[in-house]
């Protein structure tokens, strides 16, 4: 590894130097802050870093090319590794730059392939008042570093506008470090703001750990939940094979059991029915017995009454013990005899109508359709049952429809005028407003 070469490691500048009011400072880096005029007699080529002013190397340098960058050209240069610190290498690299030598157009060189775009639209301002125009463009843009090379170095670039550029940089840089403080400041901000954040996305993430955790145990328990369910379902499952299996060994070994079951079911069903049809004949023959003795009385009483007067109806007569009794007023109302001996109906008609009622009659399922009496007990407010002289359905359908309906109904064994007659005079008709 060679040397580094004695101007760049020993060159030591000065602060800048205390001098008279008005008199050319000396910047740090040893150059003076007198503008130099540029030389004019070029025409159009672009000035080399070593033609630029000596005030102009340090914001070049500075500005233009990052540390990291400069000290590998000087490394490469050097052949070797500079030892030297920022500060120093900056300095340096500004002392090489005046001249012509291998620093300085190692510099030269990387300015302008680092900002090769820069200098293509310079390439077209053919005036100092464009230029300088391009550069008010450019000085507050992203590419600062690039407009600065390629104004300095711009054929058209005058003391002026170079005094007037380096103003700029200085100024920005002075900004760029007020922006670097306030940012610091802010930093520090972010940094306690990101420090609550950090603690505070701990808890939660804490929380979420312990979320997680709680959820995975309730999964583990729905999980064994469903394991034990799956089991119960398997365990019924082979149970009803099981039974099936032997449900279908039963009918095997015993033929037809199906159907001796359901002739089972329908022989206790045609029991039932042969029970409440025995209970039903047992009824009828009961209530035959009685309409038979009534029919005998009825006929004795009719052949003595016929032998000794034959032209009045011994059940018609009046009792010489106990008179008649007159029946109330009926007021319109509509009676309906069921049943009764069709030579009585006239007489039936006038007891009824004597005392305001309106005759209605049904024979009781003799002659007439027993369906129709349902039409019939409909139309009536009273209805008078002759039970000697009645079918036995008729009699059920009357005594079922009084029975939902609440009609009075009056039953009459003897079918007989005075029968009829005690019958109404028993019977106490309702209030207009109760009818």
């Amino acid at each position: 590894m060679s040397a580094p070469a004695p101007s760049l490691l020993h060159a030591h500048p000065d602060v800048v130097s205390a001098a008279p009011l008005g008199a050319p400072l000396t910047l740090a880096c040893g150059c003076s802050a007198a503008p130099l005029l540029p030389d004019t007699s070029r025409g159009s080529r672009r000035r080399r870093v070593w033609e630029l002013s000596r005030h102009a190397h340090c914001p070049v340098v500075g500005v233009c090319l990052p540390i990291g960058v400069v000290r590998k050209l000087v490394d490469k240069v050097l052949g070797g590794q500079a030892q030297a610190s920022d500060y120093e290498l900056h300095c340096g690299v500004n002392t090489e730059c005046r001249e012509r030598g291998p620093i300085a157009e190692a510099v030269q060189k990387e300015l302008d392939r680092r900002y090769a775009a820069a200098l293509r639209q310079t390439q077209r301002l053919k005036t100092t008042v464009a230029l300088a125009d391009w550069w008010a463009a450019q000085r507050h843009g992203r590419d600062v570093p690039g407009a600065l090379w390629a104004t300095l170095s711009h054929p058209r670039c005058d003391a002026i506008l170079e005094e007037q550029v380096l103003a700029d940089i200085h100024m920005l840089q002075h900004q760029n470090g007020a922006a670097d403080r306030a940012d610091l400041v802010r930093l520090e901000s972010l940094l306690k703001e990101n420090e609550v954040l950090a603690r505070e996305l701990g808890a939660a993430q804490q929380r979420c750990v312990q979320q997680a955790a709680d959820h995975a145990r309730r999964l583990e328990a729905s999980q064994s939940q469903l394991v034990r369910a799956r089991a119960d379902l398997i365990g019924r499952d082979t149970l009803i094979a099981g039974l099936q299996d032997e449900l279908r060994a039963l009918e095997a070994a015993v033929p037809g059991l199906r159907s001796r079951d359901e002739l089972t079911r329908q022989v206790a069903h045609q029991i039932e029915r042969i029970q409440d049809l025995e209970r039903a004949l047992l009824r009828t023959r009961h209530e035959l017995e009685r309409e038979r003795h009534r029919a005998g009385e009825a006929l004795a009483a009719l052949h003595a009454a016929s032998t000794a007067c034959p032209a009045v109806d011994p059940a018609d007569a009046p009792s010489r013990d106990e008179p008649t009794p007159a029946p109330p007023p009926l007021g319109d109302r509509a009676v309906l005899c069921v049943g009764g001996r069709a030579a009585s109906l006239s007489a039936y008609r006038r007891v009824i109508e004597d005392v305001g009622g309106r005759f209605l009659h049904h024979d009781g399922g003799e002659e007439d359709k027993v369906a129709r009496l349902d039409d019939t007990l409909q139309a009536a407010d009273l209805v008078i049952c002759q039970t000697g002289c009645i079918s036995h359905n008729a009699y059920w359908r009357v005594k079922d429809h009084c029975k939902r309906t609440g009609k009075r109904c009056l039953f009459v064994e003897n079918p007989s005028q005075a029968s009829l007659k005690r019958a109404l005079a028993e019977w106490t008709p309702p209030l207009p407003d109760e009818a």
